[in-house]
């Protein structure tokens, strides 16, 4: 297949569907987490819920950046945009994720200089052409987005841009997913594994899950390809297999994008961090190297993060980790919507509370 349309053909995928059905006929329940929350938003998008037998169940999981953000490093943003001299940049998922007391939607509104961007390199332009103001970049995301982050502090040492900064809260999936396989509140009989963080780590990146011997599927975003993948989840969980299977190799490559992660390793090394909700996980994080502190916002402003008690009240850090859905929390639908965000899962696109709101 070559075109979009044919990884959405409802004939195929009704086939697909009826494969799945008779494997799973008759047999128990299986928990398979799908990791990304772009494929959560395929599953309710396209309904492929329907397509499903009754004991299959679908598990959102870590892997919506915005989502395990810390409130803590917004706060910690707000008071970075606090200074009449600086300029925030961020991606728009971002603007509307509350922290403890506020958003940097609402600072904007106030009058700091806060900007939208489409990437790293749309900052350093910033940079450039503000010679007087402190530019920090926002640095949220997973594997996908830390290469392009890590270019654009090359970018900005090999044109001596010194008023370009970094604040890293850069995130690694394969750790969140050792994380949650030892928390003894989750059950899972599989991984449906993330395609772009696939791209560029590589079927190899997923080594780990062997020891828990569980099996995981890499699959592409669009509903054939999630279809595939159950498909070969419940293969792999009737025959007792635990391997990772490569669904979406017309991209991801065992071994991965090797330039990709040479960048990132350049200029970032592994770190604690905590993932809103879930608390710290070891070498879970991103930090970037000594050698190019110069660019790092952390050291250069000294920001210090407060520990923020956890609003109990929202059950984001639960939907997360799969243990409980948008619709077991009490804020949800009725004061925490997509204008009005009590969580980060309702913020994003990749959201699991957000995507509950738009599809189910």
């Amino acid at each position: 297949m070559k075109y979009i349309d044919e990884f959405r053909d409802l004939k195929l995928a009704k086939n697909l569907s009826a494969k799945i059905e008779k494997l799973a006929r008759g047999r128990g329940r299986y928990n398979f987490m799908e990791v990304c929350g772009t494929h959560t938003n395929t599953f309710y998008r396209f309904g492929l819920a329907k397509l499903l037998p009754e004991n299959i169940r679908l598990i959102s999981g870590p892997g919506c950046p915005v989502c395990v953000t810390d409130a803590s490093y917004i706060d910690s943003a707000i008071t970075l945009a606090g200074s009449g001299d600086t300029i925030i940049t961020t991606f728009g998922d971002m603007i509307k994720v509350p922290g403890s007391k506020s958003s940097l939607y609402r600072e904007r509104a106030k009058g700091r200089n806060i900007r939208i961007v489409y990437s790293s390199l749309d900052a350093l332009r910033i940079a450039e052409e503000n010679p007087s103001k402190d530019v920090i970049f926002l640095g949220v995301g997973f594997e996908t987005t830390a290469p392009t982050v890590a270019m654009a502090i090359i970018e900005a040492k090999k044109r001596r841009v010194r008023n370009f900064f970094v604040y890293s809260a850069h995130k690694l999936i394969p750790p969140a997913m050792t994380a949650i396989l030892k928390d003894k509140n989750v059950a899972l009989d599989g991984f449906i594994l993330p395609a772009h963080v696939s791209s560029i780590i590589g079927a190899d990146g997923y080594k780990f899950l062997k020891k828990f011997n569980i099996p995981g599927v890499i699959a592409g975003f669009e509903p054939l390809d999630m279809l595939q993948g159950i498909l070969l989840l419940v293969m792999d969980v009737n025959s007792g297999k635990a391997g990772i299977v490569n669904e979406y190799n017309r991209v991801v490559h065992k071994r991965g994008n090797k330039r990709a992660q040479e960048v990132m390793q350049r200029i970032f090394a592994p770190c604690d961090s905590v993932w809103r909700g879930i608390g710290r996980i070891p070498k879970s994080g991103l930090a970037i190297r000594g050698e190019f502190s110069d660019f790092d916002a952390e050291k250069r402003f000294g920001v210090k993060k407060v520990k923020i008690p956890i609003d109990r009240r929202c059950l984001c850090g639960e939907v997360i980790k799969g243990v409980k859905l948008p619709e077991d929390c009490r804020l949800f639908r009725k004061v925490c919507t997509p204008d009005n965000p009590k969580g980060p899962c309702m913020v994003s696109s990749e959201g699991t509370c957000g995507i509950h709101f738009r599809y189910k």
